[in-house]
């Protein structure tokens, strides 16, 4: 995590991150956002390490398997309680790319808006996950 953060950051022209371990998740969501806010593509393994720590956040908040939540290329998880999904394609799947994700869970986009801009592909009943969002 620490050194795909810092790679971003030296694509923003900042410095290192100096802070402490549990808080390199966090400083990387930023760093990518801001990538994004100043027009540049991310740096791929940062925009992975970010997408997948929002994603796990989302699964920790909302256990469960029966909604698939994907943000190809980088990661997909399991979540939300129901009937559970073993073969195939899962019934309930949210799939989006990783910048409408990114601002999706840290608030930054609401699922109405993203929803409206067809950011979001979501199939099935309980494919709505815009009650555990933002995740902060």
């Amino acid at each position: 995590m620490r050194d795909a953060l810092d790679a971003q950051l030296v694509e923003l022209d900042s410095p290192p991150f100096d802070g402490p371990d549990s808080a390199a998740a966090d400083a990387c969501v930023r760093a990518v956002l801001a990538a994004y806010d100043a027009g540049l593509t991310p740096v791929r393994e940062a925009a992975r390490a970010a997408v997948r720590h929002l994603l796990e956040e989302l699964a920790a908040l909302a256990p469960g398997r029966s909604v698939e939540v994907r943000v190809p290329p980088h990661a997909a998880v399991q979540c939300v309680e129901g009937p559970r999904h073993t073969r195939g394609t899962p019934p309930n799947v949210v799939e989006t790319d990783p910048r409408t994700w990114l601002e999706l869970a840290t608030g930054r986009l609401t699922w109405a808006d993203a929803t409206a801009a067809g950011k979001i592909s979501a199939s099935g009943s309980r494919a709505d996950v815009s009650e555990w969002l933002p995740l902060r």
